[in-house]
């Protein structure tokens, strides 16, 4: 089941959006993990994007390769760039992107 973005997201919300293409036969394939991994992350908005069906909306983005993953945490871009399609690594990154936001609210909080 896939998690709908923005759909009362709060303003720290993470969020993972994959943008892919439906002619691309690796995003295709890469759909089953990118839903796999929505459900081992149920906190967490996933949006599937297609840009060429959203082509309006990916006007301001360079997508360069495919697929091409965007995490935010609230409206802060966290990482945006092509991710191998692999659950592992998408994971991985997302946990790490996670405990460095914790650090960050931490030492912010110790002055430090």
């Amino acid at each position: 089941m896939m998690h709908e973005a923005d759909a009362g997201a709060g303003p720290q919300q993470w969020s993972v959006a994959c943008l892919c293409a439906e002619w691309c036969g690796v995003c295709r394939n890469y759909r089953a993990v990118f839903e796999q991994v929505a459900q081992q992350h149920p906190t967490t908005t996933f949006r599937w994007i297609d840009v060429e069906d959203a082509a309006d909306a990916a006007t301001d983005l360079e997508v360069e390769s495919f697929p091409t993953v965007l995490i935010r945490h609230g409206a802060e871009v966290r990482f945006f760039g092509p991710l191998p399609p692999h659950a592992a690594t998408l994971s991985q990154l997302l946990r790490s992107l996670r405990v460095g936001a914790a650090e960050q609210v931490v030492a912010a909080g110790t002055g430090g």
